[in-house]
């Protein structure tokens, strides 16, 4: 893969549009996924030793839902199961948003604690979003059934792409 590929090209665009910096280039070492990591807030990537496109998406998913206080500090992604929905929702929702097939997110190679890419992405064909309530409670978006009494859109259209700040 490279960077002139059409799909990396869209979600790199969608990512500087709201807001989440990337940088390509070589990485050493071993990462949690082929050829990617997060550093200082920042989705860093080896399109060369990208294994899955749409994990750029799913990590900057970790990115655009961490505590915007210390967002600029996240270095890799931490094993939070509801952080972990979160971003399998904000992925999904992005995707949608750039106009890619959901199936390039959740792929055959990963999401094994949840039953796979293909269980994950009948459950959001089926309309059960996993991990929306979590995108709700960071005031992203409002899940379907209470969309009307927050007065937002529903899941998965979204009001904000990166979680602001309460308080």
């Amino acid at each position: 893969m490279t960077i002139d590929d059409p799909i990396i090209a869209k979600i790199l665009a969608f990512l500087d549009r709201i807001g989440i910096p990337s940088v390509a280039g070589p990485i050493e070492g071993e990462t949690l996924l082929p050829g990617l990591t997060v550093r200082a807030g920042t989705l860093f990537f080896d399109a060369e030793r990208l294994a899955w496109p749409g994990d750029l998406l799913h990590e900057a998913g970790h990115i655009a839902v961490t505590d915007p206080a210390v967002r600029a500090g996240l270095e890799d992604v931490e094993a939070d199961p509801g952080q972990e929905m979160a971003a399998i929702a904000w992925s999904y929702a992005a995707a949608l948003e750039i106009g890619i097939d959901p199936e390039i997110i959740f792929h055959e190679g990963g999401y094994r604690q949840v039953g796979g890419g293909g269980a994950v992405l009948r459950n959001f064909s089926n309309r059960n979003y996993i991990g929306a309530p979590m995108l709700q409670w960071y005031g992203m978006t409002a899940e379907p059934h209470q969309a009307e009494n927050f007065g937002m859109p529903a899941y998965p259209v979204m009001t904000h792409w990166l979680r602001q700040a309460t308080g």
